[in-house]
């Protein structure tokens, strides 16, 4: 039987039904107003729902940014949600389309979903990250995403690199992975040494035709990814290492100097062999992960 997945960003909400093959029959996608708070925005889940759903679907997957219950169901606080606090997002969709409904933090739904049907198909343990305007993290094992104690796991983008630092984070904690190194924290840096507001996507473009300001940049955020990353792999020894969103999409030169710069930032000597691997979901990896944690 199809089932509904429902990727909820801070930009866009994307809705499909997915078939056993791992194919999307059918989507459409909304902007999610999130500046508008919650009435706005969840009203935009719920036209994403109507927008796709039928008869035959018994059930109704959704990812979300964290941090969030996936036990529960419930939105705890995501910075890019505004008046999303303790939200039961899976009760009110329960309630409202009277289908079973499940709640994921997206970066572990894509992760899943490129266990299951991906770049890391075939592999036991999986490293997901997302490097986009923030930087998410997901871990699966055995097939099954690692969600911890309260359901709060592999927050990996708000681990700490530089204690003493200052760079800026939603999330209130300095120096973390996501403040140094996201494409939010890219664009600011590369807008202050080139002079002008530039986007992150921007600068992967002005870096890839030589300009030596946006390569500085680049090159920077490359290296700290790969001192986390080194950390992220003596901790987890995983099979691989996929990563997707936006800033992933610079390509083989980025992944190149991942993989010669990461096995130098770990004591797990077998790093060299891990696999550090593109997302191969990126178009519909969210409505995919979201479907897969109610198949």
């Amino acid at each position: 039987m199809p089932v509904l997945g429902i990727d909820i960003g801070g930009t866009k909400i994307a809705a499909g039904v997915v078939n056993e093959s791992a194919d999307v029959l059918r989507s459409a996608e909304f902007p999610t107003r999130a500046a508008q708070g919650f009435e706005t925005s969840i009203a935009q889940v719920y036209r994403a729902v109507e927008e796709v759903l039928a008869p035959e679907i018994t059930a109704i997957g959704i990812c979300a940014p964290g941090p969030l219950n996936p036990k529960t169901g419930v939105v705890l606080n995501p910075p890019n949600l505004p008046g999303w606090n303790h939200i039961p997002l899976a009760q009110l969709i329960e309630e409202r389309f009277a289908r079973l409904c499940r709640v994921e933090n997206d970066a572990n739904a894509a992760g899943l979903a490129e266990t299951l049907f991906g770049a890391a198909r075939g592999y036991s343990s999986v490293l997901y990250m997302t490097w986009s305007t923030g930087i998410g993290t997901g871990i699966v094992l055995d097939g099954r995403i690692y969600h911890g104690k309260n359901g709060a796991a592999a927050e990996g983008g708000h681990v700490t690199v530089d204690y003493r630092g200052e760079a800026p984070c939603a999330c209130g904690v300095p120096g973390c992975i996501e403040g140094l190194a996201s494409g939010t924290a890219i664009a600011a840096r590369a807008s202050r040494l080139m002079g002008r507001t530039v986007t992150a996507a921007e600068v992967g473009r002005a870096a890839q035709a030589g300009d030596p300001a946006a390569a500085q940049v680049i090159a920077e955020a490359v290296d700290m990814v790969a001192a986390w990353l080194g950390s992220m792999i003596s901790m987890l020894d995983p099979d691989i290492v996929v990563i997707g969103g936006g800033v992933a999409q610079l390509g083989e030169p980025l992944f190149a100097k991942l993989r010669a710069e990461t096995p130098r930032r770990t004591i797990n000597q077998f790093a060299v062999e891990t696999p550090i691997v593109p997302a191969a979901l990126c178009r519909n990896a969210g409505i995919l992960g979201a479907a897969a944690v109610v198949v």
